[in-house]
């Protein structure tokens, strides 16, 4: 169909579309954290692994580069993001802040329905430390995390929430040699859920703000000692 002027409506709706997937299908790789930092990503191999033109390609890589997901510079391309120790350290403090208004806020306002997700990912993840099963229960501290996030219930401080690039900064300066889950994580995760269950906002915000700041106390002393080792 043809607008006023003689252009194709669903041409261009369809364009959109293929950007927008584009975007959120490569934003969803560099949070994944598949791809190592400081990775050079060349146009070719996205255009061909999203199946879109190369325009569109680099228009979605402008807007991950002003968000802040990959650098782009002159004679080195797009690469994806890498953090210097002060720029992960603000982030994860950030983090602190930001999720624990949404624990907070979660107590006061999640559903019955949200509360039994949330007890339900928790007993997964009891199951997972029991068994030894690492890989489960890191995705379902994510799934935790997510779910008190949307229990919240406040678009304000999601979206700040979703602007951080925590997960990239976890890629780069996690420790792999470290036990997981972290000591006292699952019992962190207890004790936020309880405040949200007996809707105690001033609980949930201190229990999730001890929780976060002690996986960053953890993440950043891991730092120090490399650097003084090295």
């Amino acid at each position: 169909m043809m607008d006023s002027n003689g252009f194709d409506d669903d041409a261009g709706r369809t364009a959109l579309t293929r950007q927008s997937q584009a975007y959120e299908g490569l934003r969803s790789l560099l949070l994944s954290g598949s791809i190592e930092p400081g990775t050079r990503l060349t146009e070719a191999d996205l255009t061909r692994m999203f199946s879109v033109s190369r325009s569109t390609m680099r228009t979605v890589l402008v807007r991950l580069a002003q968000e802040g997901y990959v650098t782009s510079e002159v004679n080195r391309g797009v690469r994806t993001r890498s953090f210097s120790v002060e720029e992960a350290a603000d982030i994860l403090e950030a983090r602190e802040t930001l999720e624990s208004a949404l624990a907070g806020k979660a107590a006061e306002r999640a559903t019955e329905e949200e509360i039994l997700g949330l007890r339900r990912t928790l007993e997964a993840m009891e199951d997972c430390k029991a068994r030894g099963d690492a890989t489960g229960y890191s995705q379902g501290n994510r799934r935790f995390h997510q779910q008190v996030k949307e229990a919240a219930h406040q678009q304000t401080l999601a979206r700040a929430y979703d602007t951080l690039l925590y997960p990239l900064v976890m890629r780069q300066y996690r420790n792999l040699s470290a036990p997981h889950p972290r000591a006292g994580s699952l019992e962190e995760h207890q004790a936020i859920l309880w405040a949200i269950i007996t809707r105690n906002p001033q609980a949930a915000t201190a229990a999730m703000f001890h929780h976060v700041s002690s996986a960053r106390q953890a993440l950043l002393l891991h730092v120090r000692r490399e650097r003084t080792a090295g």
